[in-house]
């Protein structure tokens, strides 16, 4: 099965205009990126989807790919369906472009469930939430999944609820689960993508998820240890330069 990353990169984050471009050790942030995404073996290509062209520019000058996007993309879903539509690929896995510092073997783990005889329409990540102060933060997304472990919802508050227990007492027990930003696509998944009316789940939680979880898509959730940081705002880009400064060998 023919599989692509796609990397969206969109240059006026709300949080941290321009951060695909911010400097991360010496390099921008959408290049680290794409030389992560560059490692997992079973990626046949990678390619940045972005919408403007000072992002363009310096992706294509260190010799990657890029295709140019309409700027009035309202998720990154809706910008790789854009991008796939150039593409001869069979699977497309979502490598969000503010994630320096994504496994590749990650990428190769959720790729090898796209290709099970069972594979799901989408697949994801996540990993165990280990810290109190991430259970009530909205920016964490949490999952939950069923015995076949795929996606029965995604919400920024507290799931599951215990209803007799402080929250923090049940750390540890394989209960609370942040939801890591990657996703596998199939693309007869894409294709119907755009068609598929925005849910209220999707509108009230701000997760684009929602949307195919709420119209009837397989998710396919696998386990991930990653705890690297992503970046969404300044303060994140500190914590990504102090992140990779203490891990030499992410440069290579």
């Amino acid at each position: 099965m023919k599989t692509v990353a796609v990397i969206p990169a969109r240059y006026d984050s709300s949080r941290f205009p321009a951060k695909m471009l911010a400097d991360l050790e010496g390099k921008p942030v959408i290049l680290r990126t794409v030389e992560r995404a560059l490692k997992a073996e079973s990626l046949d290509d990678v390619v940045v989807a972005t919408d403007d062209r000072r992002i363009w520019d310096v992706v294509a000058a260190a010799g990657y790919r890029v295709c140019m996007t309409r700027k009035d993309h309202p998720s990154g879903t809706d910008r790789i369906v854009e991008a796939v539509q150039t593409l001869d690929v069979e699977c497309v896995v979502n490598v969000q472009g503010d994630e320096p510092f994504m496994d590749p073997g990650l990428i190769d783990r959720l790729v090898a469930r796209m290709q099970a005889d069972d594979a799901p329409d989408v697949g994801t990540a996540c990993t165990p939430i280990t810290e109190g102060a991430d259970l009530e933060n909205p920016a964490v997304v949490k999952v939950v999944r069923n015995q076949q472990g795929c996606a029965l919802y995604f919400s920024r508050s507290l799931i599951p609820f215990p209803r007799d227990e402080d929250a923090e007492d049940c750390l540890g027990r394989n209960l609370f689960f942040r939801h890591l930003g990657i996703y596998a696509y199939r693309r007869s998944f894409l294709e119907r993508w755009e068609s598929l009316d925005p849910h209220p789940l999707e509108m009230t939680e701000k997760l684009e998820q929602l949307r195919a979880l709420a119209h009837g898509a397989r998710i396919a959730v696998i386990d991930s240890d990653q705890t690297a940081p992503g970046i969404d705002t300044p303060e994140d880009l500190e914590a990504a330069i102090t992140y990779l400064q203490s891990h030499p060998e992410l440069t290579s």
